[in-house]
């Protein structure tokens, strides 16, 4: 069976160490950024199948990086994460395939995934965030 690529974006390095531990089993995880910069050099370096991009970031942030890298050509699917709906539409309308809120990390993140890879969207239930 061949893993599919992932590349997980996010400032906070909790963030990213959690997103490892729950994807490695199932994906092959071919890198981490903590900023927007080192997100579309990592992306150009590794060309992985999902990138999960969290939207609130340094310098350029996710809504930001999926642009570009949108209209670099890139053709993976984006998976963002967020602490909030807030920027659910800008984040859809740049490429976004799916949208998962950080407090429904656990049991959406692989879900989200796996409908982004099959071609489908996949959004957080706003019930997740309270709690």
């Amino acid at each position: 069976m061949i893993l599919r690529r992932i590349l997980l974006v996010d400032d906070t390095p909790e963030i990213l160490t959690l997103c490892t531990e729950m994807l490695k089993a199932e994906y092959e995880i071919v890198g981490t950024a903590r900023d927007g910069k080192s997100a579309i050099a990592a992306v150009e370096a590794t060309t992985p199948d999902v990138v999960v991009l969290d939207i609130s970031m340094p310098g350029l942030n996710g809504v930001e990086v999926a642009k570009r890298l949108r209209s670099a050509g890139c053709r993976a699917a984006i998976v963002f994460l967020s602490a909030d709906l807030e920027f659910i539409n800008d984040a859809m309308e740049a490429g976004g395939s799916a949208f998962v809120l950080k407090t429904a990390l656990h049991s959406d993140l692989r879900v989200a995934i796996r409908e982004a890879l099959a071609g489908r969207m996949f959004v957080s239930e706003l019930g997740a965030s309270r709690g």
